[in-house]
């Protein structure tokens, strides 16, 4: 204000306004760099573009521009003095690239990369400067490409089953392998390997038993994942060959107690167990319904913060039994399930822990475990539609398995002082369900409620897919029986 006072006003007023004129970086030459804030996705063969703008729009075609990778010696493309520059340039990139000119006026500069190869994914930096002053921004390019139809075809028989391979070459960036029976449900269990060529493009081999004679179509589908495209092969198997996987099968069950069985084989040397819940076992939180086959949580909207669970009324003293569990929004919340004794402590917070009398498998934190100490086991990260549980007090185990697949999930042993254990079911959180399958054609000899316990529990015969079959209280929908074998020949879906 002194200086107001010995100047004029007017020139005190023009000061003012140059003042304010000025950009508040203090500077008429600064500007920010932006770039795409999504990655860019370009196909293989393609062309794609790498824009960049300023702000404020202004001229940018006297300013040095570069595209480079990780380094600034890395260059893409290089404008300068109106014009290209190739010194510094990445070979892979040498007549491939060219400048978009349309805009520069405007502020906005674009890179054209020609055919696009697998090299060119990964991460950008665009750079503009002028005179002394400069900025950059980043971006990313995502390359994709489908490859060839897998080719599915049988390389023999197994010990336990055929085996049947699924190739395929020419993907990236490394592409997903799914097997589906007839109904859609997808097998878990398979091997999977891949190889990069010198161009970086993937090829991949999937190997999958199948140890069931049942007929059925199967698919193998390769799927890209930044595209979300697939291709896909089915095929069948022979007469001959089932009838040789009939005959394997037979001898492999022979012998059944030497390694991990699949769920459909398993059931034939295990009674199918029609399982009801027990409601006088029931945590408040509980709701049962569908003829006391089916739990959930009252209110799921309060989380109880604990276990809340139920017991079945069966006590199983002895032999071999199974049941199977649908499960319902299981990645909703956290929930388990398995056997336990009947003198366990259901009150308040519990571990379910074998040594104090719980063999359970558990879904939490967006994966499903088996609960032991010192540390609970991790098993997979997708929740199983239907899972089988086989008490087998005779040998001394329980064994659980994805009855979608037949796949083995885990197995606690079980000492000679177990006792008499009951099915357990609990539902700490979500929109959870779990609902017991009903069995149909089950004998009359079955365990009964505790309040009328039995002397024991005579062995189970061996039992064929004929005699019992077993079907989910919810939706009437058989659960799959294990693998499929395809009855058509192969063609592309």
């Amino acid at each position: 204000m002194e200086d107001c006072r010995r100047g004029s006003l007017l020139s005190c007023l023009t000061s003012l306004l140059l003042f304010f004129q000025l950009p508040a970086g203090g500077s008429a030459e600064e500007f920010v760099v932006i770039g795409p804030s999504d990655p860019i996705v370009a196909v293989m063969g393609g062309n794609v573009t790498l824009p960049c703008h300023v702000s404020p729009a202004m001229d940018v075609e006297n300013m040095e521009l570069r595209w480079f990778r990780s380094k600034f010696s890395e260059a893409v493309f290089i404008y300068e003095n109106q014009q290209e520059q190739k010194e510094e340039q990445l070979a892979q990139y040498t007549g491939r690239t060219s400048l978009v000119k349309d805009f520069l006026s405007q502020g906005e500069a674009t890179v054209r990369i020609h055919k696009v190869q697998a090299s060119d994914n990964g991460l950008y930096t665009c750079f503009f400067r002028k005179g002394s002053f400069y900025e950059k921004a980043s971006l990313e390019l995502k390359v994709a490409g489908v490859g060839s139809v897998p080719q599915v075809h049988i390389t023999g028989p197994e010990e336990d089953g055929v085996r049947v391979v699924c190739t395929a070459s020419g993907w990236f960036p490394k592409p997903q392998i799914q097997w589906r029976a007839a109904n859609g449900e997808k097998f878990l269990t398979f091997s999977e390997t891949h190889a990069q060529d010198t161009e970086g493009l993937f090829s991949v081999e999937s190997a999958l038993v199948v140890r069931d004679s049942s007929s059925g179509n199967m698919t193998c589908s390769v799927l890209n994942p930044v595209l979300d495209q697939k291709k896909a092969m089915a095929i069948f198997i022979p007469d001959e060959l089932q009838e040789d996987l009939g005959r394997r099968k037979s001898i492999y069950l022979g012998g059944w107690r030497k390694a991990q069985l699949y769920a459909d084989w398993r059931k034939e040397k295990f009674q199918a167990l029609s399982v009801t819940l027990d409601p006088a076992s029931a945590h408040p939180h509980l709701a049962v319904s569908c003829g006391q086959t089916s739990v959930t949580l009252e209110d799921t909207t309060e989380d109880p913060g604990r276990s809340c669970s139920i017991l079945g009324q069966e006590a199983i003293t002895s032999g071999r039994c199974y049941w199977e569990v649908e499960i319902k929004n299981g990645n909703s919340g956290e929930w388990g399930l398995g056997v336990c004794r009947g003198d366990v402590v259901r009150k308040g917070w519990y571990r379910e822990l074998p040594e104090v009398g719980f063999w359970v498998l558990g879904w939490y934190g967006g994966k499903l475990y088996a609960l032991v100490l010192p540390e609970s086991q991790e098993i997979c990260d997708e929740v199983p539609h239907t899972v089988g549980v086989f008490l087998n007090l005779k040998e001394g185990d329980v064994s659980f398995y994805n009855m979608t697949d037949g796949s083995h999930l885990f197995s606690f042993p079980l000492t000679s002082s177990t006792g008499t254990l009951f099915p357990y079911f609990m539902i700490q959180s979500g929109d959870v369900s779990l609902t017991i399958c009903s069995v149909v054609g089950v004998p009359t000899e079955t365990p009964v409620p505790l309040k009328n316990p039995p002397s024991s529990l005579e062995e189970p015969v061996s039992l064929s897919g004929d005699e019992f079959s077993s079907r989910c209280a919810v939706d009437g929908a058989l659960p799959g029986a294990g693998s499929p074998l395809l009855p058509y020949g192969p063609e592309a879906v």
